[in-house]
């Protein structure tokens, strides 16, 4: 089969590479789309490896059709369309993933905007609502509004019933954000993200931050938080280490987690996947979220699809297609 390989002087290219055979409890998928992530720029550049046993090659999630079954894989057909949660191979014509990570297509939903659901809902719904127990009436930050997880994010957490503030880099694209459900959008290149929140919560902050940019926005993230506030980081955008005021945490009863999904074991990706296809499957299916698929690029340009998502002009993802 065809597929994307980093080559020593990190370039992309379509290369031949062997067919993978399903193993046990394994699904084999024809690739229809596959989902572009920063996760895949930084495994590019060797600043994050795949984890034992993975394939090296880019790519966490799909959308195709059943290719072919394991040996003890019930409740799917040859030929089902679905999407799934990769720990890599997806920029790849055919992958093997384990059951318990394909999902249905969501009806309403296309086959290759598909591609660009499973890591981003499943990384939403996680932090949001497993790590930090977002509920009802609750004030959330999403750095990153504009984003692949970001503008899924905003959607589940305004389904949710939350009031979201979202940042984004731009007038046009914090404008965008408010159509995905946003109630206070911030351009983050003219204003002052603290004051912004502060203004937007008289003051009292808000109680949950999703954050992809790491350690230069650690001081301002606590500044935003309400008290019982937490801060979930899933991103290393603007660096790996800081310094935090802790004194300002004790004082909020504020509380800090670093996430990632990837290297978690298959049977947690498992039941984070059954969860999701109970909760966010049907929002998907009356509209209330919906992938937000910026460009669709072919899996040979690759490359391309890489600069879009650097130049940070994408609103939502990319997807490699067939």
């Amino acid at each position: 089969m065809r597929a994307i390989a980093v080559g020593p002087d990190q370039r992309l290219a379509l290369t031949e590479v062997p067919d993978p055979e399903p193993g046990p409890g394994e699904l084999l998928i024809d690739v229809a789309a596959a989902g572009v992530n920063r996760a895949d720029l930084l495994q590019r550049a060797g600043h994050y490896p795949p984890p034992p046993g993975a394939s090296d090659i880019l790519g966490l999630e799909v959308s195709g059709t059943v290719a072919g079954l394991g040996d003890g894989v019930s409740g799917w057909q040859v030929g089902q369309e679905v999407c799934a949660l990769l720990t890599g191979g997806g920029y790849a014509e055919r992958v093997a993933v384990p059951a318990g990570q394909v999902l249905p297509v969501p009806e309403g939903v296309g086959l290759v905007e598909a591609a660009g659901l499973p890591e981003a809902v499943c990384t939403a719904w996680s932090n949001l609502v497993d790590v930090a127990g977002m509920r009802t009436g609750d004030t959330v930050l999403i750095h990153g509004g504009s984003g692949g997880v970001g503008s899924v994010a905003v959607q589940l957490a305004t389904a949710l019933g939350a009031r979201v503030l979202a940042t984004a880099g731009g007038a046009e694209r914090a404008e965008r954000c408010r159509d995905l459900g946003v109630e206070v959008a911030i351009d983050h290149r003219a204003e002052d993200v603290v004051d912004a929140v502060h203004s937007a919560t008289d003051r009292r902050g808000v109680d949950v931050l999703l954050d992809v940019l790491g350690a230069g926005a650690l001081e301002d993230n606590v500044r935003c938080l309400a008290a019982d506030g937490r801060l979930v980081v899933i991103g290393l955008q603007q660096g790996r280490r800081g310094e935090i005021d802790l004194g300002r945490m004790l004082a909020k009863r504020a509380s800090l987690h670093a996430t990632t999904l990837r290297s978690r074991p298959p049977a947690e990706k498992a039941a984070l996947v059954a969860e999701v296809r109970e909760a966010v499957w049907p929002m998907l299916h009356d509209g209330r979220v919906r992938p937000v698929v910026d460009r669709r690029v072919p899996l040979a340009d690759a490359e391309t699809a890489h600069e879009l998502l650097e130049s940070g002009q994408v609103f939502g993802t990319v997807v490699l297609t067939r």
